[in-house]
């Protein structure tokens, strides 16, 4: 017996102690965790995503009324998020793909966290105290603004089984490409993400079930949603819970960061599917943050903008610069 059945067959067989039930074969989760990535990394190429197009693209955002400490959570925010795109490029440069691969897809999340909360605080001077908040925050204030491209537009407005169903068939239309292959152009890409889109829906909505079922069916006597009375209390929690895409984004940190050990760190087929995951999140954080900052620029202004670029400009050595995702008001 090999030491990948070894470690496959117990687990997958015994669990752990936070997945008793056994955990999925990695070589199923791992090419949609490479896809996804791609998909949106054709797409922002494709949709010309950089300093100057975004500029232009937020030329229609007003300057926001907004109190010193909001200004500096915005500035402070998009700094932690141009760290975290140094870092993730500098991770790309090492010679074995496999070492930060894991350590990569947290920093991609922290990188577009960070930038979604600086956009939040620009747009009305709020700072959420967890990541669920902020991703709400981040769809209920942004949702279908003009000024934020596609792929980042990607959501749901619900999260009842047959209505997200509904809704992903309305933006497919007659595209049936899926998440599970590895998309060659910018029709299959978008195929991929709405993949991805009803995927983190089912995902979302059954941590809403599984919390419904400790709680509320708990207290009713029923143990699931079998009866109609479950299946009401269910609907009425899923419907208007939107998800957007730094919900997606949530979720594709989730399994990096807190379980599945031999997810994307294990195996000797992994490294070559590696080739183009650093510079697709690279491309893609980069694409999140150049719009964050064009956005950013228009609330607080073109003079306190130009003066932190400046200062920037001035003392900051990263392996990106601040001119290479910003540019003047």
């Amino acid at each position: 017996m090999t030491d990948r059945l070894f470690l496959l067959n117990r687990f997958r067989a015994q669990g752990t102690l936070a997945d008793p039930k056994g955990i999925p074969d990695p070589t199923y989760s791992l090419p949609g965790t490479l896809n996804w990535m791609r998909a949106l990394a054709i797409l922002v190429k494709d949709e010309g995503i950089n300093a100057a197009a975004m500029k232009t693209h937020c030329a229609t955002v007003t300057k926001g009324t907004l109190s010193d400490q909001a200004v500096n959570t915005i500035f402070e925010q998009l700094l932690m998020s141009l760290h975290h795109l140094a870092s993730l490029k500098a991770m790309g440069s090492l010679p074995q793909r496999i070492d930060a691969a894991r350590s990569a897809i947290v920093t991609w999340y922290y990188g577009i966290f960070h930038a979604a909360s600086a956009m939040i605080a620009a747009q009305d001077g709020t700072y959420q105290e967890n990541h669920g908040e902020t991703a709400n925050a981040w769809d209920r204030q942004f949702a279908g603004r003009t000024y934020i491209p596609p792929p980042f537009n990607y959501r749901v407005t619900t999260l009842v089984g047959k209505d997200v169903e509904a809704e992903i068939a309305a933006l497919r239309g007659e595209n049936t490409y899926k998440v599970d292959s590895e998309p060659v152009n910018p029709q299959q890409a978008f195929g991929a993400c709405m993949s991805y889109l009803k995927g983190s829906a089912i995902w979302r909505a059954e941590y809403f079930e599984e919390d419904l079922k400790r709680r509320e069916l708990k207290k009713l006597g029923l143990e699931n949603f079998r009866t109609s009375k479950a299946r009401e209390i269910r609907d009425e929690r899923l419907n208007g819970k939107a998800l957007g895409f730094i919900h997606q984004a949530s979720r594709y940190r989730g399994k990096a960061n807190y379980r599945e050990a031999l997810f994307i760190s294990y195996g000797r087929n992994v490294e070559p599917m590696l080739t183009k995951f650093y510079t697709d999140m690279s491309s893609v954080l980069d694409a999140f943050l150049c719009m964050a900052g064009a956005f950013c620029a228009r609330r607080v202004g073109k003079d306190l903008w130009n003066a932190y670029l400046d200062d920037l400009s001035a003392n900051v050595s990263l392996l990106v610069l601040p001119q290479d995702v910003w540019c003047k008001a």
